[in-house]
């Protein structure tokens, strides 16, 4: 046997087309029960129920018991990340089905990934940023410029916050409906908070769209001009 990381483990988790359906599922950064999961994949409660105890085990998802309903929610960021490595991946090589991206209006216009806006929105924001130079490729990785961090301590994002966990700050993801790039990482979720917490969108309730006011899109397209 080779030693080091087993990378088969988490691919033949991950390969299954059930729990494919079930981690996509749980992209929209919410905890979801194992009948609501059974129903994204298409199967039946007790082989849910199974696929979620090697999910669980396997450390790529997390549950909770409340009340008489447990929840699985993916384990944090780090395998949101892995996620959206892999759905981007997936769409720069060819394997998408039978549309690029959601069939739905409203979530090609703006939708959550995980815990960040992707969409049409999200290029937008990351386009605007890279464009003012608030963002800059540094290294082949993506890095706040010091124009960016006034302009996101402004906005009223926790720079200090963020800056102190592991997860990384700025981080390119591709949007697999647009083909192209929208922006993750801490800074992206702190965006994205702070967007709902003007009340400029809120998420819709069963689902991963972001839905816009008029006077929020407005506000956006003024903060994040192209």
């Amino acid at each position: 046997m080779k030693d080091g990381p087993d990378i088969a483990r988490i691919g033949a988790l991950v390969g299954d087309p059930a729990r494919a359906n079930m981690l996509a599922a749980l992209m929209s950064g919410k905890a979801l029960t194992a009948s609501e999961l059974a129903d994204e994949a298409n199967i039946a409660a007790p082989t849910a129920s199974a696929h979620l105890s090697k999910l669980e085990a396997g450390g790529l998802i997390r549950r909770r018991k409340q009340g008489r309903h447990n929840y699985f929610a993916l384990l944090d960021a780090e395998v949101g990340s892995l996620l959206e490595a892999m759905m981007g991946l997936a769409a720069r090589r060819g394997h998408v089905r039978a549309r690029t991206g959601p069939n739905d209006p409203a979530m090609r216009k703006a939708r959550v990934c995980y815990d960040h806006l992707a969409g049409e929105f999200g290029v937008r924001l990351f386009d605007s940023m890279t464009a003012r130079g608030l963002l800059a490729e540094a290294e082949d990785a993506l890095a706040l410029t010091d124009d960016g961090r006034r302009f996101a301590l402004d906005f009223g994002v926790d720079l200090a916050a963020l800056e102190g966990k592991k997860r990384p700050l700025c981080r390119s993801c591709l949007d697999w409906s647009a083909r192209r790039t929208h922006l993750a990482g801490g800074l992206g979720a702190g965006l994205l908070q702070e967007i709902y917490r003007r009340k400029w969108a809120q998420r819709q309730e069963n689902g991963r769209a972001v839905r816009f006011t008029p006077k929020g899109e407005r506000a956006f397209e003024e903060a994040f001009p192209l």
